[in-house]
């Protein structure tokens, strides 16, 4: 990624000038009107204003302080992390570590009604310590790609908690939404003196695991025979991992990819020499916060722009650099590469596929001159998931927290009882069930389109970027409108899905080829917009900005006929069409000159599916948000009742349908007086299947 320089202590020396000019710069610069000659003279002693005082001591000192103590302590821990996973994308945002403290904060928050810096380090500790704990322990499990998803995996789960404690105290999410924005800003002194003590700890465990860490990599057994315990080193550095990460993220917030830079800005030093490296990552942590935090003073002025946006602005595109350099391919161990590179023999294998005998899974219809076959699993799976998805929704009607029984829904579902009671079945509960069993068949077709197209099953909507995309859009529209409400501009949904999936294909070069590595970069995509939404809570008031957090999560409150009906529509025009591009599309599992022998287009069919599958996930999108996890389970568990031989077209929509119809209902009842949107439930029950997914993979 980066060029190794030969000279190791110039590098140091450009490092520290680096910093240097760049902490004169943070003092003398700021988002008001004072001028650095103000500046200059108030330090030399020339005047005594208390304006300039309250600015340069109270304000700017401690927030270039905070960016320095933070920048170095989240560089090392990049660095420690990589070194120890042996994984040149491992960073604490990307793996979850940061979620885990951002929960332990906000916990401390609800719970206790913690303020200090002490209190946001202790609860953060926890939640740090845990999440450093899972990552380490499952590390050696996955490839240095898969370990991101799982990474992502853990993070959804941790951030689904933290949505669901934001969502029933809005007084903390109003304290939330300015915090996990990573800002600098009104940092008082004493809570960086607070986490000082912490930070400078985890740095000398860092020092001291420098030599069992250069063992390390070349080996345990090579470890052992040089006198070291791996165990005892793995264990050290979980604990300078989570003292470092927990201490920065209760200073300044959750600040992803910084890490991830730092790390490999170290690469610049040649060998490998752990030592050197990790000061040298915590230095160029440091300058690329601070500068990001000075930035952040002027590229708005007279307001500021989160810096956790302009980081993330320039780490994803590092992380799909890396993502796609020789050494993660080298070592990604992925399925699908493997597969590819065994496919060069698709001619013979499917010439050897028509001659093996295989029992008969259809039988034939007849209709006077007119006949067909008909999968006999496939066919009773749908009617299954069919029933499962009509339970569903009759159980999400007759479910709530009203004093209204199951007994009396029901009759009231019928026209009969009090007009408050019919009122709330057949106007509030049925048009959202309706409008959540749309948006989960759309989701679950979407999935099963992208998961086919990319020949693999972590390729989805939501994995991909396709998502955010169209929540971006969609949020755009809200806000420039005056009277509308967001679910209102649905049709918005599907240009912004398009504008993310062209990116995320053409960075990554197209459709089906690249194996995690796509995925990588759709989540790098998704990572970015993630920031641009956080950023949109921030700038808007408390009711607009609870608003817009409540739907960028997922939900279905408040929705009804009018939303329900263009996806309905829609799905009504793009299942057919799914299902007349079936044939060929199974002919993609095979390579592209396979299939033009058979008759088909690769790149029409690929271009074909992939509109499908865009324009279903933002119709869906436009009704319930972004509901996270739907468009992966439900072609997974679909195709675990219909078997592999073909794509459940008609199983995943209706698996789909019945998963979000059920995670609203969880949702609306599980928290007493109150309500938890359907994508927190999804988000928390996803990532343990996302983990599944990735071991199953892992194993076959």
């Amino acid at each position: 990624m980066f060029t190794q320089l030969r000279h190791p202590p110039l590098v140091f020396g450009l490092g520290t000038a680096g910093l240097v000019a760049l902490l004169a710069t943070s003092m003398l610069t700021g988002a008001g009107r004072i001028s650095p000659e103000q500046v200059v003279d108030y330090l030399l002693g020339a005047t005594g204003d208390a304006h300039l005082e309250m600015v340069v001591t109270t304000l700017r000192l401690p927030r270039t302080l905070a960016a320095i103590v933070v920048g170095a302590a989240l560089g090392v821990s990049g660095m420690l992390l990589q070194a120890v996973t042996r994984n040149p994308l491992a960073e604490t945002g990307l793996l979850g570590v940061n979620s885990g403290a951002a929960l332990g904060v906000v916990l401390g928050i609800v719970w206790t009604g913690a303020q200090t810096g002490g209190a946001y380090l202790a609860w953060a500790l926890g939640g740090a310590l845990l999440t450093t704990g899972v990552v380490l322990l499952i590390g050696s499990r996955f490839s240095s790609l898969k370990l991101i998803l799982a990474g992502a995996a853990l993070s959804a789960t941790l951030t689904g908690i933290t949505s669901a404690l934001l969502v029933a105290d809005p007084g903390t999410f109003d304290q939330y939404r300015f915090w996990v924005l990573g800002s600098l800003a009104g940092i008082p002194m004493d809570r960086v003196l607070a986490v000082a003590p912490a930070i400078l700890a985890g740095l000398v465990m860092a020092a001291l695991a420098a030599r069992p860490l250069a063992a390390l990599s070349l080996g345990d057994d090579v470890a052992v025979a040089l006198g070291h315990r791996p165990g005892r080193t793995r264990v050290a550095v979980t604990v300078a991992v989570t003292l470092l990460s927990a201490a920065a993220v209760a200073v300044a917030g959750p600040i992803g990819f910084l890490g991830l830079l730092a790390g490999h800005l170290a690469k610049t030093v040649p060998g490998d020499r752990v030592g050197p490296r990790i000061v040298l990552s915590g230095l160029a942590g440091a300058i690329v916060l601070l500068g990001a935090d000075v930035l952040a003073r002027v590229v708005m002025r007279p307001y500021e722009a989160p810096v956790s946006l302009l980081i993330a602005i320039v780490g994803g595109p590092v992380l799909i650099a890396v993502a796609r350099s020789r050494a993660v391919a080298a070592g990604a161990g992925d399925l699908f590469a493997e597969k590819t590179r065994r496919g060069r023999g698709s001619r013979a294998l499917l010439a050897r596929d028509r001659f093996r005998p295989r029992p008969s899974d259809t039988f034939p219809v007849r209709l006077g001159a007119c006949s067909a076959l008909v999968p006999v699993r496939s066919s009773l799976a749908a009617a299954a998931l069919a029933a499962l998805a009509c339970a569903a929704g009759l159980a999400a009607i007759l479910a709530g927290q009203s004093a209204m029984t199951a007994g009396q829904a029901l009759e009231a579902l019928r026209g009969i009882g009090t007009g408050g009671q019919i009122m709330l079945v057949q106007e509030i509960r049925l048009p959202r069930v309706v409008a959540g069993l749309a948006a989960g068949a759309a989701l679950g077709l979407s999935g099963c389109l992208t998961q086919a197209l990319a020949r693999n099953r972590l390729a989805t909507p939501d994995m991909l970027g396709v998502n955010q995309g169209a929540v971006i859009a969609i949020m755009s529209a809200g806000l420039l409108s005056s009277t509308a409400t967001l679910f209102e501009h649905w049709w918005t949904g599907p240009l912004g899905a398009l504008v993310a999936a062209v990116a995320v294909f053409a960075i990554s070069g197209g459709t089906g080829t690249q194996g995690y590595r796509f995925i990588v970069t759709g989540l790098a995509v998704t990572t970015l917009a993630g920031a641009v939404t956080q950023s949109a809570l921030a700038w808007n008031g408390l009711s607009a900005a609870t608003a817009i957090h409540s739907w960028s999560v997922g939900s279905l409150a408040g929705r009804g006929y009018p939303v329900a009906l263009p996806v309905a529509v829609g799905l009504a025009v793009l299942l057919p069409a799914a299902l007349a591009v079936s044939r060929r599309l199974a002919v993609l599992r095979f390579s592209e000159d396979v299939g033009v022998g058979l008759g088909t287009n690769p790149r029409t069919t690929r271009s074909a599916v992939l509109a499908l599958a865009v324009v279903l996930a933002g119709l869906a999108i436009g009704i319930g948000g972004p509901i996270a996890f739907v468009a992966l389970a439900a072609p997974v568990l679909a195709a675990r009742l219909s078997g592999s031989a073909r794509l459940p077209l008609v199983g995943a929509p209706l698996t789909g349908a019945a998963l979000v119809v059920a995670a609203d209902t969880v949702g609306r009842v599980i928290a007493s007086g109150g309500e938890i949107p359907a994508g927190v439930v999804t988000s928390i029950l996803g990532g343990p299947f996302l983990l599944w997914t990735l071991l199953s993979d892992r194993r076959s």
